[in-house]
């Protein structure tokens, strides 16, 4: 197995996610009016429709789809299904303003070590999934000396150090191994 080389690509921060969508407007309406975003300028090189949106630290643009009849069709919200997640300041003020608007949403929670985590998720108009949780009460540990694999096979009962800060550099992962 190759070792970890910290940060090969010297990536920041994530940036924008591009979502193809059936209608701009109507998508534009639920990124804005039901999870904050606000519109941001798009270059207008682009030979095609589109919009960008933007709000907390990332972007999220809009790309018309070709053939919109095309699409998938929105299905059954399954929170193991692809998707974006948001914390949030109140589980409790978001369940509340998505029954408010009527958005069909499912609850989930996920323990770990007497650690509760709440989620909610729900599709956009074109059913891509959101999810809606306070997952900042799981702290971020890093599986050191071990090969990672899915959480499932993980021996998560074993001392493992922890992190304070969710971006660590190199000499930080050097420092734990």
């Amino acid at each position: 197995m190759k070792e970890s080389m910290g940060n090969p690509l010297q990536l920041k921060s994530l940036n924008h996610i591009s979502l193809v969508c059936r209608s701009v407007e109507e998508s534009m309406d639920f990124y804005q009016n039901v999870l904050g975003f606000f519109p941001i300028r798009r270059p207008g090189s682009f030979d095609f429709d589109g919009a960008w949106l933007f709000g907390f630290g990332i972007g999220i643009h809009l790309l018309q789809a070709e053939e919109p009849e095309k699409l998938p069709k929105k299905k059954e919200i399954n929170p193991k299904d692809n998707h974006i997640s948001f914390q949030c300041e109140s589980m409790e003020a978001v369940e509340k303003k998505l029954k408010e608007m009527e958005i069909d949403y499912v609850r989930a929670r996920v323990e770990e070590g007497g650690i509760q985590v709440d989620q909610l998720f729900f599709h956009d108009p074109d059913g891509f999934m959101v999810e809606i949780c306070n997952c900042e009460c799981l702290p971020v540990i890093p599986l050191v000396g071990e090969v990672a694999r899915s959480c499932s096979r993980v021996m998560l009962n074993q001392p493992q150090p922890q992190i304070q800060n969710m971006v660590p550099t190199i000499a930080t992962w050097k420092d734990l191994n």
